[in-house]
């Protein structure tokens, strides 16, 4: 007797697990070799900032007269500059500086844009309005012009770089609120947000359990846009002498010595470095922002 066997029901299939959303965009921007570069050197930038000055031990204040103008060398990689000063220290010292600035009015400018935006949105009506004139009376600001002024007031009222901080982050959430607000429009019509607000659900909950959720990757891209600008504006700020003090070390303060005409043309290694260090760290972001804009479209190429 001859017994057949069913090779058909003795292979079961293999089930596809599903992605979520967050794991596709992961998976999408991994596949960006330009983002995924441009990630680690914006992580291993941070982590010089972070660490460099720790290990680096010399004096980025004293002034050397035995040691000014000293070109690069085993003992100054970078050379010194106008002062006696090492030029590496100053960068390492500079870099926490600049991406503290840029880093810190980010979290503040998003935040802030986050909240009004989402409230305007949701809320509508009176609390729309009101939200919104403010917003635009923010954005009509001319922004260097008031960063400039209110930098001068605050001067000496608030210690280091948290005025320019401060200062920056209130004029510059108003694009934020803006953006936040349109996505929210278009968001509360959905058939989830009415059925929350039937049940009674607090708009508070609702806002941030389920509208913010669902438009966080559009904060995530623009908050890497944000980025960038604020590094760009405190190096402009602090290269016309309105940034953080000139006693305390940033990229914008170093490459501010370049005004000298002298130093311009004979001491590039005053200003090359820094220079090339906020071109670098500007890219990079701006690569991971569009990597990451393509990776959590979901209209884009999986």
């Amino acid at each position: 007797m001859e017994v057949v066997t069913n090779t058909n029901v003795d292979s079961p299939k293999k089930e596809t697990k599903s992605l979520s959303p967050w794991a596709i965009a992961r998976r999408k921007f991994m596949k960006n070799k330009l983002a995924m570069v441009s990630l680690v050197f914006l992580i291993c930038i941070v982590l010089i900032a972070i660490f460099g000055p720790i290990f680096n031990k010399q004096d980025i204040v004293r002034v050397d007269f035995m040691n000014m103008r000293k070109e690069p060398s085993s003992v100054n990689w970078l050379g010194t500059d106008t002062n006696g000063r090492d030029v590496f220290a100053r960068m390492l010292h500079g870099a926490r500086t600049s991406l503290m600035i840029g880093f810190s009015c980010t979290i503040f400018i998003t935040l802030i844009g986050t909240i009004v935006g989402s409230v305007a949105g949701y809320n509508g009506g009176k609390i729309d309005q009101m939200l919104m004139r403010f917003t635009d009376f923010v954005l009509v600001f001319p922004f260097m012009i008031f960063v400039i002024v209110l930098n001068s007031i605050l001067t000496g009222k608030v210690t280091g770089a948290w005025t320019l901080i401060i200062v920056m982050s209130l004029l510059s959430w108003g694009g934020v609120a803006r953006i936040v607000r349109s996505k929210v429009l278009a968001e509360k019509e959905n058939e989830y947000i009415l059925a929350a607000k039937s049940i009674g659900t607090r708009p508070s909950k609702i806002i941030i359990k389920h509208l913010l959720p669902n438009v966080s990757s559009t904060i995530i891209v623009q908050s890497t846009l944000i980025l960038a600008v604020m590094i760009v504006a405190e190096s402009g700020l602090s290269f016309l002498g309105f940034g953080v003090p000139t006693n305390t070390p940033s990229w914008g303060n170093m490459l501010a010595e370049a005004r000298d005409a002298d130093v311009l043309r004979n001491i590039t290694w005053m200003w090359a470095p820094p220079a090339i260090a906020i071109t670098l760290t500007i890219l990079s972001i701006n690569f991971i922002g569009e990597g990451l804009k393509d990776a959590l479209n979901p209209k884009s190429n999986r």
